[in-house]
């Protein structure tokens, strides 16, 4: 690596900056190489400085929150990681009419989100409790349960190219898919989102937080490190199902395993690397094509080099 690269990176983020950082400890699923080096941006303008230095130095970057939904190579990532988690301020707006705004930075809890708002008697985001990631990665996946996505409670986002300039976008703008959010930007990083919440009686909201939490707490295999499901469900029908249904649950390539609990979890089990998964998840996507003429599109991001 490059001395000038180094000394400016650290100029930029002082403290905040790790090189050859092992992505393993960053993510749920435990795995992974290292990255080029890693940032932590603590305000929109240290991030935008950030961002104009590696566009212009011809860089990759990777935004990332809690790493919940990633799965990193064994070989690592030949860029910077942008971890969003220093930016996470949280701020609910005072209710207008049968309205309140709830703001949040990327790097922000999904938990604390959902812990916050119904603390405040706001209800609309129930649907995400337990899931663990954080508000950037919740908008880029589109992430929903019971129903519900993000994109139904979402009011706008404020995003930065990778020049560093910032714009803002209300959601008649946007476009949401299943699981997928298309940037207006190319390559844009989500730095804050609005939603759009509505007054509501506390003890039905936390009641409704505790029985989902329970639901997942029942179904998912939360004893065992992984990135929740990894392929997305076919038209209406649950991939764990599938999966389960083609006798692929509890298969194991290495320390990985598919989850004996859950056909959609792909669990880590305590040594497990990235080829391991990748194993399994091709073993799955080639014998569901095979037997039951359905393509599992993965809902987990995959990125690096392998080693």
């Amino acid at each position: 690596m490059r001395e000038s690269f180094r000394e400016e990176l650290k100029r930029l983020a002082g403290d905040g900056v790790r090189f050859e950082e092992p992505l393993a400890n960053h993510t749920s699923l435990g795995v992974g190489g290292p990255a080029l080096a890693m940032v932590y941006p603590e305000s929109p303008e240290q991030l935008g400085a950030i961002l104009a230095f590696l566009n212009g130095a011809d860089i990759p970057c990777l935004p990332v929150g809690n790493g919940t939904n990633l799965l990193v190579r064994d070989g690592g990532y030949r860029g910077v990681v942008i971890c969003m988690k220093r930016m996470a301020g949280i701020r609910i707006y005072p209710v207008r009419g049968n309205e309140a705004l709830l703001r949040a930075e990327a790097g922000a809890s999904l938990a604390e989100v959902v812990s916050r708002s119904a603390a405040a008697g706001l209800a609309g985001l129930e649907f995400c409790a337990g899931i663990p990631g954080s508000v950037g990665g919740a908008v880029t996946m589109n992430a929903g349960a019971y129903g519900r996505e993000i994109k139904d409670v979402l009011s706008g986002l404020i995003m930065m190219d990778r020049t560093g300039k910032s714009s803002a976008w209300p959601c008649d703008r946007l476009q949401f898919h299943y699981r997928r959010f298309e940037p207006p930007i190319a390559d844009g990083l989500i730095t804050t989102a609005v939603f759009r919440l509505a007054p509501g009686d506390p003890e039905a909201i936390n009641g409704r937080i505790k029985e989902i939490k329970d639901l997942r707490r029942r179904k998912h295999p939360l004893e065992h490190r992984s990135a929740g499901s990894v392929f997305k469900n076919p038209a209406g029908q649950p991939a764990g199902r599938i999966i389960e249904e083609t006798g692929l649950k509890g298969m194991w390539s290495g320390g990985a395993q598919v989850s004996e609990k859950h056909g959609n979890f792909i669990v880590n089990r305590g040594e497990a690397t990235a080829k391991d998964i990748l194993t399994l998840i091709e073993t799955i996507q080639e014998r569901v094509e095979r037997e039951r003429h359905i393509r599992l599109e993965m809902e987990v991001v995959v990125v690096g080099e392998d080693s």
